[in-house]
C-alpha cells in the first residue's frame, strides 16, 4: 500500500524560512531509519504559497489565484511518498517525527492512494495501459 505523508504549513514554512542544520539532520536522520516495514518513494518541502497559484474551476471556467494564500492552517509544506503493509506501520514510524521540527508544534497527515485495482470494471486494459503509459500511480518513475 502507498501513503502520502502531508506536513502542514505554519507561519514558519510560509516565510520560506530554511531549516537549520540540525533540523535538516534530524530530518534526514529520520527518514533514512524507516525500519523494515516503510519503504520511502519520494518526498520534497514545497516553497511558500507566496511563490505559487491555484486554479479554481467554476462553471468549468478556470481562475487563476495568485499566492499567498490566507488559509494557512490548509496549507501543505511538503510530502512524503512511503510504502507500507498497513496505515499502522506508518502512524508508528511517524512516531518518531523530529521535535525539532516547528518547535514540535506540526500537524501531519496521511492518506492511503488508490490503486488502479481499487476501481475495478472502471479501468479495462485499454485505461490500464493509458494509465501506465502517462506514469500515473508511479508505475513509470519506478515508484510503486
Amino acid at each position: 500500500m502507498r501513503f502520502m505523508i502531508i506536513r502542514k504549513g505554519d507561519a514558519e514554512t510560509e516565510a520560506g524560512t530554511p531549516p537549520t542544520r540540525e533540523l535538516a539532520a534530524a530530518m534526514m536522520a529520520f527518514h533514512e531509519d524507516t525500519g523494515p516495514h516503510v519503504k520511502i518513494l519520494d518526498g520534497a518541502g514545497l516553497k511558500p504559497t507566496a511563490r505559487g497559484a491555484k486554479v479554481r474551476f467554476r462553471g468549468g471556467k478556470p481562475m487563476i489565484i495568485d499566492g499567498p494564500f490566507t488559509e494557512t492552517k490548509e496549507l501543505v509544506a511538503g510530502y512524503t511518498l512511503v510504502e507500507a503493509p498497513s496505515l499502522r506501520h506508518v502512524l508508528d514510524w511517524l512516531r518518531g517525527w523530529p521535535p525539532l521540527d516547528a518547535g514540535g508544534e506540526v500537524e501531519l497527515e496521511v492518506r492511503e492512494f488508490y490503486e488502479v485495482e481499487d476501481f475495478g470494471d472502471v479501468f479495462d486494459d485499454e485505461l490500464k495501459a493509458q494509465h501506465d503509459r502517462i506514469g500515473l500511480g508511479g508505475k513509470a518513475n519506478g515508484t510503486a
